[in-house]
């Protein structure tokens, strides 16, 4: 392992989170701005405001009381933003500048559940959960309305796109729509054909029309004129947005005649085109159902021609309205992430498992996202093979994936393969070509599977259906689950770690049992090969790390600092360190010569269960079930030549004080010494200047006519002095030059100027005390001395 370190030529020693990807949805409403260049949803307590063009987060709101956001509406004109707290207070956004313009209680006694603007953008209705429906001036800055009479929570509410009628719509809990005047300040009409929950209302454009949708799994269309319904339409799934096309033809979407269509979205996942008058859905879209791919929210952007749907695992994608071809796609909540890699031969991507089906591929450039279908319950595990454009899934259903990214980041399934009787948890790739996959699961074995040729052809059609997987070997290998296994990089040894406290080795292909790994005193989450030497790492629930010799299985070294489980272990700088994330959140660094750790990361606030570092091993990326993925960057090369910089600068800065010193150009001098932040170099300074002949003037002259952070620094110094009784007479002479010239106003806004005057009096009082015992055995010695009697000597009579 030495040789191992003289080879690479350093050890790392600090990483630094260079990007996060985060929730920016929660659940809840979506919505467009008339350009479709910014997209509004809630996450929590928390508006986040995303560019659609990168899918970055450009702004995020959030109201004084950090309450959750119930309801919220940008108005037409997209000028006004409107949001609702839990805590019943209602918030006017200038949202360009992310300021609060106007703040006022809702008066609702419940939450808000559902707002929305007129066409003219200066009105404001609000559906409470008290049954209330409120209408808000927003320009003029007070409540116009206050309609009562719907039972339950009023969850929908929509005006009329004619600002001349006054009309607003609302439905409640009993399934009925009710039609408000403003005007009259009362209850036109009451619409009562659905059976469930009302969830969009949407208007044809001259407001004759409009079309309603619900969980009863019906569509109504109703003329407004004469508050009738024109048609019921069986749509066959629970509908939770419909939205009426414009009136025109779109022959990609089935719609070729100006007759009124729209389209559906509901719990079947798909988007649906129905035509209004005869009640036949003429388009459907070519899309794979699954569990969590239910659509909750659909929005149009009639100006922008943009479709916005929302899937119930939070996906957002936005289409192209006239023809449906997906346009974006973007994560907004993974939960608990499992599982992540880099993927590419430049590592341009990562590929995050999350507690989905789903797979998500993110493009680092750009944000772009990519959300892969495939497997039918939760993703356990990932690998990646050694090129990078091939990568491997493993989920609860039992099976496994390959997928291939193509040259332009697309990714497919090429293959699948199944077998296991319980979840597969871990995976694993070969590591020299793109041979094998290794499988462990729940079901105690193990599973080799060779990669068919023709996977690894150029000549592959994308398109074409994934080829069937077929295990080679299967074998047993522990009592108890199987949590991690690990191919070495000759292709030869295989390991795995189990719950059952050990990890194996085992000869390739054939799985023959070569030796056990016995001293955790709890299971394995984790077991790796060294890159460089014939070493085994393990990381277990009893919160250490071990290494382990290949040849005679024994344990060559112990790691102990996590608080809980390790859950993953990483071999980085050529195998003479390693990375370990565990349970407790933390991400830490160790050098393997001398057992130590180098640096413990704290970024994430809960399991750490995906680690993996990039192939020139100068960033790592982590994924933990806080929801968060980390990008972390190796800034020791950074550190350290700000490090040797900083050297450089003192000596520079060092030779120049002497100089001045030399000279005697003491207030540079001392300019220069404070700007160092050396109190010793200071107060040598301070010495010089107080052993010129002139020393009270030339001090009280220079520290006057330094900046106020220059004195305010010149005080913490005095603090430090004060308390050796060798440096305090320096500490009092500034002190004394401050005290006399500066005017107490000025002196208490000096910053941390209480805790420099509280550390200063007990040793000012200690000083004084001996400085007064001194002064009096010198004045009783002088007393004594004035005092003293001498004998008188005799007279010789010879010298008279």
């Amino acid at each position: 392992m030495e040789e191992a370190a003289a080879r690479v030529g350093r050890f790392k020693a600090n990483y630094a989170v260079e990007r996060k990807i985060e929730p920016f949805y929660k659940g809840g409403k979506v919505q467009l701005d008339r350009t479709g260049q910014h997209l509004f949803c809630v996450c929590g307590t928390r508006i986040n405001i995303l560019d659609v063009a990168s899918g970055a987060i450009l702004r995020s709101l959030e109201q004084e009381d950090q309450e959750d956001i119930t309801a919220f509406d940008l108005s037409p004109d997209d000028e006004v933003l409107v949001t609702a707290s839990r805590a019943l207070l209602l918030a006017q956004w200038a949202w360009r500048e992310g300021s609060v313009t106007r703040l006022w209680k809702a008066i609702h006694t419940a939450p808000v559940a559902t707002m929305a603007f007129d066409p003219t953008s200066t009105l404001l209705a609000t559906g409470g959960c008290d049954g209330g429906v409120r209408i808000w001036d927003i320009v003029q800055h007070y409540g116009t309305h206050h309609f009562r009479g719907s039972p339950g929570v009023v969850h929908l509410v929509a005006f009329h796109p004619d600002p001349a009628r006054l009309l607003l719509f609302s439905s409640a809990m009993d399934a009925a729509i009710r039609i408000w005047s403003l005007q009259d300040r009362s209850c036109l009409a009451i619409l009562t054909a659905h059976y469930s929950a009302v969830t969009s209302l949407t208007f044809s454009a001259d407001g004759h029309t409009m079309l309603s949708s619900g969980r009863d799994k019906i569509c109504i269309v109703w003329d407004l004129r004469n508050h009738q319904a024109l048609r019921t339409v069986p749509v066959f799934e629970s509908v939770e947005a419909a939205v009426l096309l414009p009136e025109e033809p779109a022959p990609q979407l089935g719609v070729k005649s100006t007759d009124l269509h729209f389209l559906t979205a509901g719990n079947q996942g798909i988007l649906r085109v129905w035509e209004a008058a005869s009640g036949q859905c003429v388009h459907t879209q070519q899309q794979l159902s699954g569990p969590g791919r239910e659509l909750t929210h659909c929005t149009l952007v009639r100006a922008a021609g943009l479709l916005l749907s929302v899937t119930a695992d939070h996906n957002l994608l936005l289409y192209e309205a006239r023809s449906l071809q997906l346009q974006k796609q973007f994560a907004g909540y993974s939960e608990e992430v499992l599982d992540v890699r880099f993927l590419g031969p430049e590592d341009s991507h990562i590929v995050v498992a999350s507690n989905s089906p789903c797979l998500k591929v993110f493009e680092l450039q750009t944000s772009a996202c990519q959300i892969l279908h495939g497997h039918t319950d939760i993703v356990l595990a990932l690998d990646v093979f050694r090129k990078g454009w091939l990568f491997a899934s493993c989920a609860k259903d039992q099976s496994i994936r390959v997928w291939r990214m193509n040259k332009a980041g697309e990714v497919t399934c090429v293959a699948h393969g199944s077998g296991h009787t319980h979840s597969v948890g871990t995976i694993c790739c070969s590591r020299l070509k793109e041979t094998f996959l290794v499988t462990g699961s729940q079901d105690c074995t193990v599973k080799l599977w060779p990669l068919p040729e023709v996977l690894l052809s150029k000549n592959k059609a994308l398109d074409s259906s994934p080829v069937l997987l077929q295990a080679l070997t299967t074998q047993r290998c522990h009592d108890k689950d199987i949590n991690s296994v690990a191919v070495a990089p000759n292709d030869k040894l295989l390991a795995t770690g189990s719950q059952d406290r050990t990890a194996k080795l085992w000869a390739l292909p054939q799985c023959q049992l070569l030796g056990v790994f016995s001293g955790h005193r709890r299971g394995l989450w984790c077991v790796q090969f060294s890159p460089m030497d014939q070493v085994l790492a393990t990381a277990s629930a009893d919160g250490t790390v071990k290494l382990w010799a290949l040849q005679d299985f024994s344990c060559l070294k112990t790691f102990e600092g996590h608080d809980a489980s390790v859950l993953k272990v990483a071999f980085v700088s050529r195998g003479t360190q390693l990375l370990s994330s565990g349970s407790d959140g933390l991400v830490k660094l160790w050098t393997i010569k001398n057992n130590e750790c180098v640096k413990t990361l704290d970024a994430h606030e809960d399991k750490v269960w995906g680690l993996h570092c990039n192939r020139l091993d100068d960033c790592a990326l982590t994924g933990a079930s806080d929801s968060c993925v980390i990008l972390w960057k190796d800034v020791t090369e950074t550190e350290q030549a700000e490090e040797q910089a900083k050297k450089e600068e003192q000596v520079v800065k060092q030779q120049e004080l002497d100089n001045l010193l030399q000279e005697k150009r003491y207030l540079r001098a001392l300019g220069l010494a404070i700007s160092l932040d050396r109190p010793h170099t200071v107060l040598t300074v301070i010495q010089a200047i107080r052993r010129d002949p002139e020393a009270c003037e030339k001090l009280e002259t220079t520290v006057l006519r330094l900046r106020r952070d220059q004195k305010e620094a010149l005080l913490r110094f005095c603090v430090i002095w004060n308390t050796n009784s060798r440096h305090c007479h320096e500490a009092q002479a500034v002190l004394g030059v401050l005290l006399r010239h500066e005017s107490p106003e000025e002196l208490l806004a000096y910053e941390g100027v209480r805790t420099s005057l509280e550390a200063l009096m007990p040793y000012t009082e200690r000083h004084f005390q001996r400085l007064s015992r001194t002064l009096q055995a010198a004045t009783f010695l002088d007393f004594l001395w004035h005092n003293m009697k001498l004998p008188t000597l005799p007279v010789d009579p010879s010298a008279l």
